[in-house]
């Protein structure tokens, strides 16, 4: 671990010239230091060659989407102190306190991977966010297939956080949201977690952002030189390995209102969820919501 993602860095304003209200106005959730950021991060021969920190947006998949379009270079990261409009997957919203999360979409032009294989990149923010969780905040995460970050607290699987992924004029647009600070009484839903409720080691955001681009980086580079290929980049069994859902009664709601109950067995090449049913068969799964189910049936 580098000392940078060791020791948290004081915050500053650089990067906020908005009028309104002190970003300081929480003590407890201080700001960004956008310009430390890019020292740390914007280095040469990296991955990242932009990083912007905003105070405030609708959503930063969308913004970034946008400059994809108009022919922004691989690398850039936006991260936005609140989201107003965040999505998650089916459109679901996802809010949360200004300052109390990490909300940040990253801009990716895989060349040379297959566009079959850009499936996969959820997934590796996944493992990423999952290994940089573990390994800085010191809190065990796992991954409910397909991409939702999980904790357990008290027993009880919650989520932490989520990814969404967006095609842009042939580049992609992944976003990742993780609650950081929040307590429970600020809680979307009973079911989320933040990394306090989960005891973590770390918190600061920074600190946090630092590892996790570089985590990213790392894997993405492997990735991208097996030319997206999963087995060869060891991404399929570093996400198995993660893998809440593998091994559990799972109920799986399919586009159309269709349901699929069985055992999840298994996760293919094409990074689809295989369920074994009731007579044996082994159905493959690209798309569809995941409850695990109890063995009581809950």
């Amino acid at each position: 671990m580098s000392e940078s993602e060791s020791a948290p860095r004081r915050s500053g304003l650089r990067g906020f010239g908005h009028a309104g209200p002190s970003p300081w106005t929480d003590l407890g959730r201080p700001p960004l230091d956008a310009a430390a950021l890019r020292s740390d991060l914007l280095v040469p021969g990296g991955l990242w060659t932009a990083l912007d920190v905003v105070a405030g947006t609708g959503s930063t998949n969308t913004d970034l989407a946008a400059r994809a379009r108009a022919g922004a270079a691989e690398g850039a990261v936006l991260v936005a102190e609140e989201q107003s409009a965040g999505r998650g997957r089916l459109e679901r919203r996802w809010s949360a306190p200004a300052r109390s999360g990490l909300f940040l979409s990253v801009l990716l032009r895989p060349a040379g991977v297959p566009v079959e294989r850009f499936g996969w990149l959820p997934i590796l923010v996944g493992v990423a966010a999952a290994s940089t969780l573990g390994r800085v905040a010191e809190v065990d995460v796992a991954l409910k297939w397909p991409n939702d970050l999980q904790v357990v607290i008290d027993g009880a699987e919650r989520k932490l956080g989520g990814i969404l992924t967006e095609l842009a004029d042939g580049a992609v647009v992944a976003g990742l949201g993780i609650n950081v600070s929040l307590r429970e009484d600020e809680l979307p839903v009973p079911a989320a977690a933040s990394l306090a409720l989960a005891g973590a080691a770390v918190t600061d955001r920074g600190t946090l952002l630092r590892a996790l681009l570089r985590e990213f980086a790392d894997l993405y580079g492997e990735w991208t030189a097996a030319s997206g290929d999963p087995q060869a980049s060891g991404l399929l069994s570093a996400y198995t390995d993660r893998c809440s859902t593998l091994g559990r009664a799972v109920k799986v709601q399919l586009p159309g209102g269709r349901e699929l109950a069985g055992e999840a067995v298994a996760i293919d090449g094409d990074g689809r969820l295989v369920v074994r049913t009731a007579d044996g068969s082994r159905q493959p799964v690209g798309a569809g919501d995941v409850v695990h189910v109890r063995p009581d049936g809950g």
